[in-house]
């Protein structure tokens, strides 16, 4: 069953939702400054920009944190505006629309981060924005686990079937990529589904989809030559995509 995003009107543009219990929720939700005079700053990612890890709930004994991200823009776009987007309808806005597709793929029982919400802000035609999502418990991305310790050929034939699941969905992801995928100790999680989209079932893109994921771990494995990655892994795992 599909979560019902809801959608609340801002003095600056938008926030929609996917749990009715978020009624309450405001823009200070997607700052930094709000979840710090809580004290309830758990950690943070750091990339380009910085993605914050937030307990929502404080005084609760469960581990649940969220992650807070700002869309940021990448590429020789950066240079103009490094964070600013024109504006053409709340659905087409980056936020509402990876949001919308977590919302989707969670509802379906994907390998996907919790949706939580997404914030637009408007400034005339353009547009900021933020989303939230909830963390995946005692998950590390893949390059941080191969940093460490090897995958089994079993694993790797997992995260091809993985991959493959998606792909058969027509869940198409612009950015996969090493570090876009999550380890725990009983699956693969797929992150990061900014300008993410349903497509027909493609080879062309498909193919697309996993020459990106090779080029990024061999990227990785220049900069590590350590790295638990071999040409041979690579082969496990598309022999775990060929048979899903």
């Amino acid at each position: 069953m599909r979560i019902n995003m809801q959608i609340k009107q801002t003095p600056s543009g938008a926030i929609a939702y996917c749990d009715a219990t978020l009624e309450t929720i405001s823009t200070q939700w997607f700052t930094y400054d709000y979840w710090l005079n809580l004290s309830a700053i758990t950690g943070s990612s750091k990339g380009r920009y910085t993605t914050w890890f937030v307990k929502p709930d404080i005084s609760a004994t469960d581990e649940s944190e969220w992650v807070l991200r700002h869309y940021y823009r990448g590429g020789l776009m950066e240079k103009l505006s490094k964070d600013s987007y024109l504006f053409t309808g709340l659905k087409n806005t980056r936020a509402v629309a990876e949001l919308s597709l977590l919302e989707l793929l969670y509802s379906e029982g994907f390998a996907v981060p919790k949706p939580i919400a997404a914030n637009v802000e408007r400034n005339g035609l353009y547009y900021r924005a933020d989303i939230i999502i909830e963390r995946v418990d005692g998950a590390q991305d893949l390059v941080a686990q191969l940093s460490k310790s090897p995958m089994s050929d079993t694993q790797w034939q997992q995260l091809g079937a993985c991959i493959a699941k998606f792909h058969q969905r027509g869940v198409y992801h612009a950015d996969l990529n090493a570090k876009n995928i999550l380890i725990t100790p009983d699956k693969f999680y797929l992150i990061d589904f900014d300008r993410g989209e349903i497509r027909n079932p493609n080879p062309k893109w498909q193919g697309a989809n996993l020459e990106r994921l090779l080029r990024s771990f061999r990227k990785e494995l220049a900069k590590l030559p350590s790295l638990a990655f071999t040409e041979s892994n690579w082969q496990s795992l598309m022999k775990g995509y060929s048979q899903a």
